[in-house]
């Protein structure tokens, strides 16, 4: 068993455990963190997150206290 959290899908392409891998489709916006794609179009409002820095963020608010 892998550590790596990538699988392959059906055409042999990876894809992450949360499905966001690069596919067909409209462009992706690019997280305003670590500048990988996320899962939300490019006309997105606000910030985008990919879902790693969200989960990261998420620990870093939940402990401030």
């Amino acid at each position: 068993m892998s550590d790596d959290c990538r699988a392959d899908g059906p055409a042999g392409e990876f894809s992450d455990a949360l499905g966001t891998a690069e596919r067909g489709g409209p462009p992706y916006a690019e997280c305003v963190l670590c500048r990988e794609p996320t899962e939300y179009p490019e006309a997105h409002k606000g910030i985008t997150l990919c879902p790693v820095c969200a989960w990261q963020e998420a620990q870093r608010t939940a402990c401030s206290g």
